[in-house]
């Protein structure tokens, strides 16, 4: 009896963690390890900051600039059973404007127009796993956060 327990124990510690460091199906979005790039932006304004700025996923936890009069776009590609939350905003140099629509269930999109100098902090998250869909499979309370620091000149 007390083999079968520590047999089971061990499965069930392998199985959870195969289930949250894997993925199935199409859902790949964010999975993987991630190449962080420079967030698109157009030619310097005046001051060494963008005119506008284009920021997805990879660029979390970046500080990026841009120039007064200027727009910042995101677009952060989530899926159905991961989905991304509305993009949060704390600070008031920047002002929410049309964004277009979300065509993907799960992603988050949002743009900005620069009004005033400033540093305001876009913040986001979404499951780091996706939940289960059925009786017995393992779930993971993960958060996977985004954060980006504007700073606007």
């Amino acid at each position: 009896m007390r083999r079968t327990t520590t047999s089971l124990a061990l499965a069930a510690a392998a199985l959870l963690l195969a289930g949250c460091g894997s993925q199935s199906g199409s859902d790949n979005a964010g999975g993987g390890k991630v190449s962080p790039s420079a967030p698109s932006s157009s030619a310097p304004a005046k001051g060494g900051c963008a005119a506008d700025v284009q920021l997805k996923a990879a660029d979390g936890g970046r500080t990026v600039c841009v120039a007064k009069g200027g727009e910042v776009r995101l677009t952060l590609d989530g899926t159905k059973s991961r989905p991304w939350k509305p993009v949060m905003v704390s600070g008031s140099a920047l002002k929410g404007i049309n964004a277009g629509f979300v065509l993907q269930p799960g992603d988050a999109t949002a743009a900005y127009h620069a009004v005033t100098a400033g540093t305001v902090k876009l913040t986001s998250s979404r499951p780091l796993c996706a939940q289960p869909t059925a009786p017995g499979q393992v779930s993971c309370k993960g958060i996977q956060e985004w954060t980006v620091t504007v700073t606007v000149k």
